[in-house]
């Protein structure tokens, strides 16, 4: 759904923001929900930017529940931040309230609307473009843990049941392929071989945390390089984005997306995937920079697990890309023909590449926490 100016600055005229607005934009970035940038004028006339952004219900089914979560944690970033001085760069993502005090607006187009803070001076990227950035990620991601690490996990409610459980994932790929509902199956029988063949390792992590070897711990879920604003000027991390699914969950997810994400030379939707590698010298920054920041409270399970949790989520992507374009592109934004599919096809040929270096990466890591 786009809207016009006005209506940007009619959802702004629901927050607490001080100022006049002055002009607002579409955000042409993410699969999942609806954003604009919105500049504002204070009567000293100094300009600030704010986020508004729609929440996919479709998606998340339980939006005031995302929202409670989003606050409880970046609530309890933040007074540690003020206390302790551990951000990045002196920023940190905050909620704007409704000038009824609540974390969002409901009905407001018919939908639930949000306010962030913009961090200025940042950007993201949706590629590493260098292992300084790599490092920079992993040691956000790392110190974000770290931050929620004593916020009661009984506090986060779960909004999206089964997210990280790849044998769910799993069997909702078998069946959208039984059900063949959009006559597609024919043309991605590579894709099906290449996973079902590797069906004995989906359900290796749930195992073990039934088995009490592995702790739910509060987890951002969606650790991709493109939820850590960089700054511009000195390619360190400032503030980690995204906060939607933010929900208890394995911290071992959270370092297999961000090497899924950050250690291929291209994007997740590069449609050659010949280009497709997991970079050695990538996944090492991202290894020193998580666990500078996450060794304290991991246990060495989970230290040992780290890159098999990297080829995981990389498979788990892309069975999920793959059922969804089987059933018919319903839940990820696509901007064209067989969007899910390429998708898909990258992440497959990330997890061979993975599984080509899986020996290598498990020495660094063996070295690294014996140093």
């Amino acid at each position: 759904m786009s809207i016009r100016k006005d209506d940007i600055a009619g959802i702004g005229s629901q927050f607490a923001i001080n100022g006049i607005f002055v002009e607002g934009e579409e955000v042409q970035s993410g699969h999942i929900n609806t954003t604009y940038l919105a500049t504002y004028r204070n009567e000293d006339g100094e300009t600030r930017r704010y986020i508004f952004q729609r929440i996919n219900e479709n998606v998340f089914s339980q939006p005031l529940v995302v929202m409670k979560n989003i606050e409880r944690v970046t609530n309890h970033i933040n007074r540690k931040v003020f206390r302790k001085k551990r951000d990045f760069g002196g920023q940190t993502l905050n909620l704007y309230p409704g000038k009824d005090g609540r974390n969002c607006i409901v009905g407001v187009f018919g939908g639930i609307w949000r306010c962030y803070n913009y961090i200025e001076g940042c950007r993201t990227y949706d590629v590493v473009e260098n292992t300084r950035q790599a490092y920079q990620a992993a040691k956000a991601f790392g110190a974000f843990q770290d931050l929620v690490s004593d916020l009661p996990i009984e506090k986060v409610e779960v909004t999206i049941p089964g997210f990280h459980d790849t044998p769910r994932r799993y069997a909702r790929l078998i069946a959208a392929m039984k059900s063949d509902a959009c006559d597609r199956v024919k043309d991605v029988q590579k894709e099906i071989d290449f996973i079902t063949s590797r069906e004995s390792i989906v359900g290796v992590l749930v195992d073990h945390l039934a088995a009490g070897r592995l702790i739910e711990r509060v987890t951002h879920n969606d650790t991709k390089l493109n939820n850590v604003m960089i700054d511009e000027q000195t390619d360190e991390a400032v503030c980690v984005i995204d906060l939607d699914t933010v929900m208890p969950g394995l911290a071992l997810y959270d370092f297999g997306d961000l090497i899924r994400g950050a250690t291929s030379p291209v994007a997740e939707d590069e449609p050659d995937t010949s280009k497709v590698e997991m970079r050695l010298p990538m996944f090492e920054a991202i290894v020193e920079g998580y666990l500078e920041t996450a060794a304290s409270f991991l246990t060495p399970l989970e230290i040992d697990l780290l890159p098999f949790s990297a080829k995981l989520i990389s498979l788990e992507t892309g069975i999920r890309f793959l059922t969804d374009y089987l059933e018919g592109d319903k839940y990820f934004r696509i901007h064209r023909d067989n969007h899910n599919l390429d998708r898909c096809k990258t992440q497959l040929a990330l997890v061979k590449s993975i599984e080509d270096q899986e020996d290598k990466m498990l020495n660094f890591v063996k070295k690294w926490h014996r140093a």
